[in-house]
C-alpha cells in the first residue's frame, strides 16, 4: 500500500462504508508513474467467515497497475442490528449500525 498516492491516510468517513468503488477525492495521483487518472479495482474477493460477510479488493493505478491500497468491507448481523465496517488507506475507516426493526429502539425518546 502506498501513502504517497493518497492525500490523507485512512481518513475518518463517519458512517460511509463502501462495498465497492473508490474515494477519488483522496487520490492525489500515482506515486509510481505520477499520473492522476481513474483507479481500477482488482483481486476482488467476497466470502462468509463466521457469519460475517467480508469483501476485499485492491485499488490499482489505471496506467501502471501500482497497488494504491487494499480495501476491506464487512457486514454482519448482531442482535437486531446490521453492522457495517470499512478499512482502507484510500477510502478511509467507517462504521455503521442500522436497526433491522421497523422502529430503531436507539432513536425512540422516553415517554417519562
Amino acid at each position: 500500500m502506498c501513502g504517497g498516492c493518497v492525500g490523507t491516510e485512512y481518513p475518518e468517513r463517519g458512517t460511509t462504508c463502501l462495498e465497492g468503488g473508490s474515494f477519488l477525492l483522496n487520490f492525489v495521483g500515482c506515486a509510481q508513474c505520477g499520473r492522476r487518472d481513474f483507479v481500477l479495482v482488482g483481486n476482488r474477493a467476497a466470502g462468509l467467515h463466521g457469519g460475517e460477510e467480508i469483501v476485499t479488493y485492491d485499488h490499482l493505478c489505471k496506467n501502471c497497475h501500482h497497488l494504491i491500497a487494499r480495501h476491506e468491507y464487512t457486514f454482519s448481523i448482531v442482535d437486531d442490528y446490521q453492522e457495517y465496517t470499512m478499512l482502507c488507506l484510500l477510502c478511509g475507516r467507517a462504521e455503521d449500525s442500522v436497526s433491522i426493526l421497523p422502529d430503531d429502539p436507539r432513536q425512540m425518546t422516553p415517554l417519562f
